[in-house]
């Protein structure tokens, strides 16, 4: 199911196909670290819990192929899992307003990771740090910056409101670094 058949079928549904991915596992309490790797795989699919041991993601087929390779992971730790496709009865609004309200936690990380980016050029500035080498090391974290906004948009299936300001927040980051660049340029051409 792509992105637009999602977001313009109001019941996240087409063609009567199922809207919701659902996954239901149990794991041996021990060691923890299986629950650790099972819950930031999950987290890492933007799929959100509905309650302990059972989360909901939007039915779409690299979703279904994830967690398909999640639950076989799960029975690999000697524990349960159970992979459903459904459609919500009662309820849709509310997991949906879930997963929204994940993705806007999501966005908002990285209007706060923006601003640390700002902050860091405006160190450079302070400390008169204007080299290739700082440029570059900004660059790549832009680039990581870029990268984890795409893997948001890419799970965000419902438009998510907080996508607007970190749209907003990212392009401020481009225009400061561009800014920073330039002086750059000029610092490093003035000391040859």
């Amino acid at each position: 199911m792509s992105r637009e058949q999602t977001s313009n079928d109001p019941d996240g549904q087409e063609g009567g196909e199922p809207g919701w991915l659902l996954l239901i596992y149990r794991i041996p309490s021990e060691p923890t670290r299986l629950r650790a790797t099972v819950w930031r795989r999950i987290k890492g699919l933007g799929a959100i819990y509905l309650q302990n041991s059972a989360a909901a993601l939007p039915a779409s087929p690299a979703g279904e192929r994830a967690l398909r390779k999640l639950r076989r992971e799960i029975v690999d730790m000697s524990g349960t899992a159970v992979l459903m496709s459904c459609t919500a009865l009662a309820g849709e609004p509310e997991v949906r307003k879930a997963f929204q309200a994940a993705r806007d936690d999501e966005y908002e990380e990285i209007v706060d990771k923006c601003q640390d980016f700002l902050a860091q050029l405006e160190k450079e500035y302070r400390a008169t740090h204007f080299t290739y080498a700082e440029l570059e090391e900004n660059e790549e974290d832009l680039v990581k910056l870029r990268n984890w906004f795409a893997k948001i948009t890419d799970r965000d299936v419902f438009g998510a409101p907080g996508r607007a300001a970190t749209v907003q927040a990212l392009e401020k980051c481009e225009q400061a670094l561009e800014e920073y660049a330039a002086r750059v340029y000029v610092e490093e051409g003035e000391s040859r």
